[in-house]
């Protein structure tokens, strides 16, 4: 934390200032005349609940909007906690929004999504049905906030807004200095304190994440919950399931600090299929982390949902939505209307919200009985619910499609029990015939469903179906064909799985061992996250991170070292896969694959170490070890390097077009900049690497992760044209 105070006379000084963290990647600075919260990251309201913070006045906004895949500007929950916590709207006070003019237009135009929902024009260019279109914009009414007049609040009205005017914001008795990227001096009596955001390169929770210490296994069908608490409870994470089946898993909303929760589980972002997005509020939908899947994630929700969810990104980050839409396929549904995916039936319904809102029953027929999991989604006590019915505002087949749910028999009842302003009452569920009746949104129960309700915490598993071998073969299959770029041959992969076991290994079990023999085995990663270290008699050196779908062991086996070169070590709970290592070495050799492996493993070290790929997941280096190559230019050599190619220099030095080369700058046909081709030359020798720029253009838009770090790449260098910047925007279009 970076403070620097220059002292006043002494007759000019009030109370001295304080500055503490309320969790990474936001300051709280305070003195007699308020309280300014500088960086707003996910959960931020639960590091000043922890902190036994109960007032702000001024929220500023940071220069750096993302920062390890958190966001650093999430202002949901603060204004709430201005609003509610705070007694803002009681006392008729306003809460100060410095920033600069394009991001505080951002930031309205994100929290009018959130918090009123679309507006009337923009679910009839949806082509929302009539019927829907208006009962979301009646509960959307109903439940806004308004003033006395009974007239909804906009939502600048909430604010003073105060944009930085050549790099100075003026409170009453405060000075905010923008002095550069995410510093700021904060003047008042005299006293300068400096804030530097740049001290929290990444972003935790602000609560201790309880890791799980042993594998749970791949389930037919079952729920494994991140977290269940609401966005005030301090030490518990939001609302957030993973639905595991046939192995793979459909993440039920996106909770802040999704990978770390994941991370948590055990669960590698390789083993995420699908979301599927009940609404746009922060507690069930920070998004980000997807950007920076190894793979396109399907969105399965509404068209509605989905274009306000792609709105909401693009303005949280500041990038325009039609270059967010590169990172996601929209699955569609429509309630009411089952869909199948891939084996598992959905059939979504609406709930009553303050936004356009559904949940959802996910459904498969095991042995001729079908098994249903219902996941209600944020609803309205039903009490509110029928009044609104009775006033007109709610459909009554929406009224009677709820009550349905709460009193059906499903194998498992996930509702929301959160019985505030907009969510539900533990009551509404007691006449259900569920075989299991969990609630979210609700840190405690009443003592009268103690007995009769459970809560869904995170780390809990609620499993349906069990599973068996055959989960894990389709597993092997999935994994081997996306190792090998191409259908793995049927008969070697019967002979593979012939000897195959599966074994599970304990959070920081050690599962290789450097220096030993191989003993026969090669390993694929099934489920978790593993690390690659390498011990030089002295220290220990991190080489990689590996995840589900990565072999562990096949060059000693391809080389015939017959030693490990270094030990892996599960860092979550892992399940692996064992094959026979001379079964494996036969397919190799008789599919004349052993060249091309040897040579995918000596660019690995050469394409980790770029400054471009830093960052990446082991998943996207592999598949950017197959797509390129090196070429050594020798002492005086010289290459003509044309558009066909995107180039980086690995080693040694180089020139093109007589100017120098650098290992962070690029060359060639360069995403998102204009070419720079032409000879190269080097004095001494170097070591260049190739990638086809057809292929890499195919490769970006089928990896998300690669697309938005090429673009942050792009972003960061001096002078670049990025022509994907959102300008300011209009709060309503």
């Amino acid at each position: 934390m970076a403070i620097k105070q220059t002292q006043a006379p002494a007759s000019a000084q009030s109370a001295e200032p304080s500055l503490i963290q309320p969790c990474l990647g936001a300051r709280l600075y305070e003195d007699n005349y308020g309280s300014i919260l500088l960086g707003q990251p996910p959960e931020v309201l639960k590091g000043l609940l922890l902190n036994g913070v109960t007032r702000f006045d001024t929220i500023v906004l940071p220069d750096v909007r993302e920062k390890g895949g958190s966001l650093t500007n999430s202002l949901e929950f603060p204004l709430y906690f201005f609003l509610f916590v705070s007694k803002g709207l009681a006392e008729g006070r306003k809460l100060n929004l410095v920033g600069e003019r394009t991001a505080i237009s951002h930031t309205l135009r994100l929290l009018r999504i959130t918090l009123l929902g679309p507006t009337r024009e923009e679910l009839d260019n949806w082509r929302t049905e009539a019927p829907l279109r208006d009962e979301w914009l009646a509960a959307a009414r109903e439940l806004a906030l308004k003033d006395s007049n009974g007239e909804i609040i906009a939502v600048e009205d909430f604010f003073n807004i105060l944009p930085f005017e050549q790099g100075v914001a003026k409170l009453d008795k405060q000075t905010i200095h923008h002095f550069d990227t995410d510093i700021f001096d904060i003047e008042a009596s005299g006293t300068v304190t400096r804030v530097d955001l740049n001290d929290d390169r990444h972003i935790d929770p602000p609560y201790t994440v309880q890791p799980d210490y042993v594998p749970g296994g791949l389930v037919k069908m079952g729920i494994e919950v991140l977290g269940g608490a609401s966005g005030f409870t301090p030490d518990e994470p939001c609302t957030g399931l993973a639905l595991c089946y046939n192995g793979e898993y459909l993440l039920i909303d996106c909770i802040p600090f999704l990978d770390q929760h994941l991370f948590a589980r055990g669960i590698s972002k390789n083993q995420i299929g699908a979301l599927f997005l009940t609404h746009l509020h922060d507690d069930h939908s920070s998004l980000v982390p997807l950007l920076m899947m190894p793979q396109r994630v399907d969105i399965i929700t509404t068209r509605e949902i989905f274009n306000m969810a792609m709105d909401k990104i693009a303005c949280g980050i500041g990038w325009k939505p039609e270059v967010v839409r590169e990172h996601f396929k929209l699955v569609e549904v429509r309630p009411g209307q089952r869909f199948n995916y891939f084996g598992l039936t959905i059939e979504p319904h609406v709930t009553v919200h303050s936004i356009p809102t559904i949940g959802a029953t996910f459904s498969t027929v095991h042995k001729s009985v079908r098994r249903e999991i219902c996941v209600v989604g944020d609803n309205h006590t039903m009490s509110s619910v029928r009044e609104m019915t009775a006033r007109g505002l709610i459909r009554p087949s929406t009224t009677n499609n709820l009550e349905r749910l709460y009193s059906d028999r499903f194998a498992l009842l996930v509702a929301d029990g959160g019985a505030g302003a907009i969510h539900g009452d533990p009551a509404d569920a007691i006449q259900s015939s569920s075989d299991r009746v969990v609630f979210v949104h609700v840190e405690k129960l009443a003592n009268e469903f103690d007995t009769t309700f459970s809560l869904a915490t995170s780390g809990k598993r609620y499993t349906i179906l069990e599973g068996d071998p055959a989960i894990y073969t389709s597993q092997i299959n999935h994994y081997l064909t996306e190792w090998l770029g191409r259908p793995f041959p049927n008969r070697w992969m019967r002979s593979l799985l012939a000897e195959e076991e599966i074994r599970r290994y304990n959070q920081e079990d050690v599962i290789l061992v450097q220096d030993s023999t191989t003993r026969g085995y090669v390993y694929l990663i099934l489920t978790g996250y593993c690390d690659v270290v390498r011990h030089d008699g002295e220290q220990l050196h991190y080489e990689a991170s590996l995840q589900a779908g990565d072999i562990l062991g096949e060059m000693a086996v391809i080389t015939g070292l017959g030693t490990r070169n270094a030990s892996v070590i599960a860092k979550t709970p892992v399940t692996l896969c064992v094959f026979a290592e001379e079964t494996f070495k036969s397919f190799i050799v008789a599919e004349g694959f052993q060249d091309k492996l040897l040579m995918q493993w000596s660019m690995r070290p050469l394409v980790s170490r770029q400054p471009q790929f830093k960052g990446l997941s082991s998943t996207v280096l592999e598949k950017l070890c197959k797509m390129g190559e090196t070429m050594n230019l020798g002492p005086g050599g010289s290459l003509e390097l044309t558009e066909d190619f995107w180039c980086l220099l690995a080693d040694g030095d180089a020139k093109i077009n007589g100017q120098t080369m650098f290992r962070d700058d690029d060359y060639g046909r360069r995403p998102f900049a204009s070419d720079n081709t032409g000879p190269i030359t080097s004095h001494d020798g170097c070591k260049l690497l190739l990638f086809n720029a057809r292929r890499l253009e195919r490769l970006r838009l089928e990896t998300p992760q690669l697309n938005y770090m090429l673009r942050k790449l792009r972003m960061n260098q001096p002078g670049a044209h990025v022509d994907w910047l959102l300008g300011p925007v209009r709060t309503a279009d």
